[in-house]
């Protein structure tokens, strides 16, 4: 199973990006079940709620709306790995060993570790910390 972080799950709803067909296909040759975590999924609605909370002209809300909207169709295709209890077992004892990185990187890596996943991120310096982690990023070769 792989799962993706916020990055790569950014390289692929934007169909504007350079390295996204190079992604998709490198995906398809991977012949696995691929799902987004609960988590990312947060994360991305966060970042266009939060573009959409800054701009109060609200002509110039349309276009942040018309983000969402795309991410959400985006997001209706990908199954979503959730968060549950064996994740939460696997974040709080990361937490009680001391793994220093952020909250959500941590959530994101208890989930890929619970699921025995492969996680893509283009984050490799922080999710190296994650004992056990298989961390890759498909981004940048």
């Amino acid at each position: 199973m792989i799962l993706l972080d916020s990055d790569h799950v950014s390289i692929l709803a934007d169909p504007r990006q350079s390295l996204r067909e190079e992604f998709v296909s490198r995906l398809e040759e991977a012949h696995q079940d691929t799902r987004v975590p609960i988590v990312v999924v947060e994360e991305q609605l966060r970042g266009w709620l939060a573009a959409i909370h800054r701009v109060h002209d609200v002509r110039n809300q349309i276009i942040p709306y018309l983000r969402l909207s795309k991410l959400l169709d985006f997001l209706a295709q990908w199954p979503v790995m959730g968060w549950n209890e064996p994740a939460t077992d696997i974040f709080m004892r990361l937490r009680e060993s001391r793994v220093r990185i952020g909250t959500q990187d941590l959530k994101i890596a208890a989930i890929a570790l619970a699921n025995d996943a492969l996680l893509l991120s283009a984050n490799l310096v922080d999710f190296q910390h994650v004992p056990g982690l298989r961390v890759e990023d498909w981004l940048h070769r």
